[in-house]
C-alpha cells in the first residue's frame, strides 16, 4: 500500500518504508502571466471567465487576478570590461524604475555581475538609495556569470512575501561566460519560485566596437624580419602599416569575428531567450539612452497590463515538461504567456 501526501513545493521523493512506503509529491500553484493585445495595444478589461488554460491539453480550474499586486524587482546588471561604455547610461535607471515599473508600492534590489555577484542594494523603495547604488557600477573583469546572477537574483526574490509579484530585469548580453550554474539550474529556480524574467539586451557587437582597445603588444618580429618595397625606410611606422600591428587600425577585429560567427551563433543556446520564453516575460534591447528608456518603459507598460492566472494542476502526477496553452474567448486577440513548466514525476 502507498499513501500520497501533497506538500506545497515542486519536487518528488519516495520515503523508504518496507511495510508502508510513502510517496511525497511537492506541488505548488502554477502562475501564468498573460498579456493580451489587439493591434499592438494591451487589452485590460478581461475577466476570469474570458480565459481558458490547458495543461498538457487538459482543462484547468483557474483563478485570474486582475487587481494590482505589488512588485518585487531584482535588477541584475552585467558590469564587466565589455560594458564599460554602456554603464553610464544605466545609472539613469533609478528614476525610470519607480516611475515606469514598480510604482509606489514596489521594491527594488540591485546586483551587478562579472566574475563576482555583488549585491549593490537590497530591497528598497527609496530612490536615493537606488541612485547611490547605481553610482557604484564599475566595469570589472572579462567574465560574465549570467546564469549564476539569475540564480542569485531568484534566491533574493524567494525571500519576499508570497503575495508579491516577483520580477527579474536582466540587463546584459545574451551569452554566459564563466558561470558555475547551468541554464537548466537557473530556469528551474525561476519556475519553482514563479519569477518572470525581462531581459534588456546589451548588443554584443556594439559593446565590442565601443570597448577600449587593448594595450598594443610589442611586435614579436625584429625590424629586419619584414620585407619592404625596394627603397622603403625601415621604421616602426612603415612596418606597422604593412604588418597590421595591434592597435594601428582601431578595434575592428571583434566586429569581424561577430559577423563570421553569426550563423554559428544560431545553434548556440541563448540563456536569455530560454529564461524569457519559459517564465512569460519579453525581451527588449537598446542602443543609447533613448533606446534604454523606451525598453524600460515597455516593460513597465506590460507589467501593468498583465493578468496573473494561477491553478493547482489537476494532472500533477504527470512528470516532465508540462505544455501550457492560454485561450481567450474573444476573437482577434493576440495572447502571450509562458510556454510551460517542469513538474517532477512520480517514482516507479
Amino acid at each position: 500500500m502507498r499513501r500520497l501526501i501533497v506538500l506545497p513545493l515542486a519536487a518528488t521523493l519516495l520515503a523508504q518504508d518496507a511495510q508502508n512506503p510513502v510517496i511525497r509529491t511537492y506541488v505548488q500553484n502554477v502562475v501564468i502571466p498573460v498579456t493580451v493585445q489587439r493591434d499592438g495595444h494591451f487589452i485590460t478589461d478581461l475577466e476570469a471567465k474570458d480565459f481558458r488554460v490547458l495543461d498538457n491539453d487538459k482543462p484547468q480550474d483557474i483563478k485570474a487576478d486582475v487587481s494590482f499586486i505589488p512588485i518585487s524587482l531584482v535588477v541584475a546588471i552585467q558590469a564587466n570590461s565589455a560594458t564599460e561604455q554602456v554603464l553610464p547610461t544605466l545609472k539613469r535607471l533609478g528614476s525610470l524604475l519607480e516611475g515606469l515599473v514598480t510604482g509606489e508600492q514596489g521594491e527594488v534590489a540591485l546586483i551587478s555581475f562579472d566574475h563576482r555577484i555583488q549585491l549593490l542594494q537590497d530591497f528598497t523603495n527609496d530612490s536615493k538609495l537606488l541612485n547611490a547604488a547605481l553610482e557604484k557600477l564599475k566595469p570589472g573583469s572579462n567574465t560574465s556569470r549570467l546564469n549564476d546572477a539569475v540564480i542569485e537574483s531568484t534566491r533574493l526574490l524567494k525571500r519576499r512575501p508570497a503575495d508579491r509579484r516577483k520580477i527579474l530585469m536582466l540587463i546584459s548580453e545574451t551569452k554566459d561566460g564563466g558561470s558555475e550554474g547551468k541554464p537548466r539550474d537557473a530556469l528551474l529556480a525561476l519556475e519553482f519560485n514563479n519569477v518572470i524574467v525581462y531581459p534588456v539586451n546589451m548588443s554584443r557587437w556594439i559593446n565590442k566596437i565601443l570597448k577600449k582597445p587593448d594595450v598594443p603588444q610589442p611586435d614579436p618580429f625584429p625590424v629586419a624580419g619584414r620585407p619592404l618595397p625596394p627603397g622603403a625606410p625601415r621604421t616602426p611606422n612603415t612596418l606597422a602599416q604593412l604588418g597590421g600591428t595591434q592597435g594601428t587600425m582601431g578595434n575592428f577585429a571583434p566586429l569581424f569575428t561577430e559577423v563570421f560567427t553569426g550563423l554559428k551563433a544560431i545553434f548556440v543556446s541563448n540563456p536569455q531567450e530560454l529564461f524569457t520564453r519559459y517564465t512569460g516575460g519579453s525581451e527588449h534591447s537598446f542602443v543609447g539612452l533613448k533606446g534604454f528608456e523606451e525598453a524600460v518603459g515597455a516593460i513597465g507598460e506590460e507589467l501593468h497590463s498583465q493578468y496573473l492566472l494561477s491553478y493547482n494542476p489537476s494532472n500533477k502526477l504527470e512528470g516532465g515538461f508540462h505544455r501550457v496553452q492560454v485561450i481567450v474567448n474573444r476573437p482577434g486577440l493576440k495572447v502571450k504567456a509562458r510556454a510551460g513548466y517542469w513538474m517532477a514525476g512520480m517514482p516507479e
